[in-house]
Parts: structure tokens; C-alpha cells; sequence
């Protein structure tokens, strides 16, 4: 009796590629990597409008073992981890900051210095659209020179953008919990400069800054 091999049609392996491709994809977009687009300048000048991230979502997750923890690269959050996150007054948007404060410690600004349980810590990524006399008097009623002192709750952050003059953060709408953070900003894949209402400069290949292209995010 002969035996005859089977043999899958040239359709089937195709839509069987697809189907896997399609599963490694959503696999990738749910757990490891996200595409992530600045929309603002409240991380300039070290994030521009226009840059184009791929975010790790890996490096936060949840280890259930030892053995998980040694091998694979994971990590907790960070003080300067530069995050997205699902925005506290309306989680179906994403935004980006820097994180400041971690659970447990005290927060204060005065002027241009960030206090952390009352030492000014150094802030080398910070930047302030007017230049800042440390003699002159703090305005109480503008939390971008006077806040605080607060404590940062458990299982929360405290996240400011590096453009402290014009960046909606903790400071205006209070703590960050854990759970909302998904991922650390990794590297700039794209930066794209548009003219003046969203006008490409000179078309796709000009308005691209080559510069930024694999930058890293520190």
C-alpha cells in the first residue's frame, strides 16, 4: 500500500504566514514595543514635536520568579526614567514626562530647584523658557516656581517635563499611579519637522531630521 504525503497548497502557507505574522505583531505592539508620536513641547528641548519613539514596555513589567528577574530585562521605575503613561484625567490619552518623585518622598519646587526630602537633587535636563534670578522672590501662587511640599503615595510618582515652564504635569494634576505607566521611551526612530500649521517644510525626505534618527533617550 502506497502512502501518499501530504502537501499543504500554496494559499494555506501564505494565510498561515499571515496569520502568524499578524499574532507576532499584536504580540509585539501588546507586551514588548509601542510607537509613540510627541504632540507637544513640554519635553523640549531634549524631546521635540515631531519625534518619533519606540517605547520599551518590557522593561517595567512584572517578574513572577527569581529566575525571571535574573534573566530577562527588567527593571523598576526609576528616578529620570522618561515614561508613557495613560494621562490620570483621561486614560485614553497617552503622554510622556520624566519621572521626579518616587513613592515614599517628599516633593517640593521652589524657583528652578526640585527638593526631594529637602535636598535639591540635580536636574541637568531641565529647562526653563525665561531665564530664573535664584535671588528673586518665589511667586506662591504659580506652582511652577512655589509647590509643595507634598509626599508622594505608595504605588505613585511625582512626573514633570523637562520644559518646566510650559508642561502640564504632577504639578497640575497630582500623582501618577504605577499601574498607568506603559513603558520607558527608548529611542527616536523619526523626528519629522513641520512648518507652520502642520505643513510638511519641504516634503517628507526635508521636513526629516536626520540628526535625531536612533537617538537614544536619556
Amino acid at each position: 500500500m502506497t502512502t501518499v504525503a501530504f502537501q499543504k497548497s500554496t494559499a494555506r502557507e501564505y494565510f498561515e504566514s499571515i496569520v502568524v505574522a499578524v499574532i507576532l505583531a499584536l504580540f509585539i505592539r501588546t507586551f514588548v514595543v509601542q510607537a509613540f508620536k510627541i504632540p507637544t513641547g513640554s519635553m523640549e528641548p531634549n524631546l521635540l514635536v515631531g519625534d518619533h519613539l519606540l517605547v520599551n514596555k518590557f522593561v517595567f513589567a512584572p517578574a513572577a520568579t527569581g529566575l525571571e528577574r535574573a534573566v530577562m530585562p527588567m527593571r523598576p521605575v526609576v528616578r529620570g526614567d522618561v515614561v508613557v503613561f495613560k494621562y490620570p484625567e483621561d486614560p485614553e490619552r497617552d503622554f510622556i514626562k520624566r519621572i521626579v518623585g518616587m513613592p515614599g518622598e517628599t516633593i517640593e519646587i521652589k524657583g528652578t530647584q526640585v527638593l526631594v526630602n529637602g535636598t535639591a537633587i540635580a536636574q541637568p535636563f531641565a529647562h526653563f523658557l525665561l531665564p530664573h534670578d535664584p535671588a528673586a522672590p518665589v511667586h506662591e501662587g504659580d506652582p511652577r516656581e512655589h509647590f509643595g511640599p507634598v509626599t508622594v503615595p505608595a504605588g505613585h510618582y511625582f512626573a514633570m517635563g523637562d520644559n518646566r515652564d510650559n508642561s502640564q504635569d504632577s504639578r497640575y494634576w497630582g500623582f501618577l499611579p504605577a499601574h498607568f505607566i506603559k513603558g520607558r521611551a527608548l529611542m527616536i526612530y523619526w523626528s519629522f519637522e513641520s512648518g507652520e500649521g502642520g505643513s510638511p517644510v519641504s516634503g517628507l525626505l526635508g521636513g526629516t531630521r536626520w540628526s535625531r534618527l536612533f537617538h537614544q533617550i536619556h
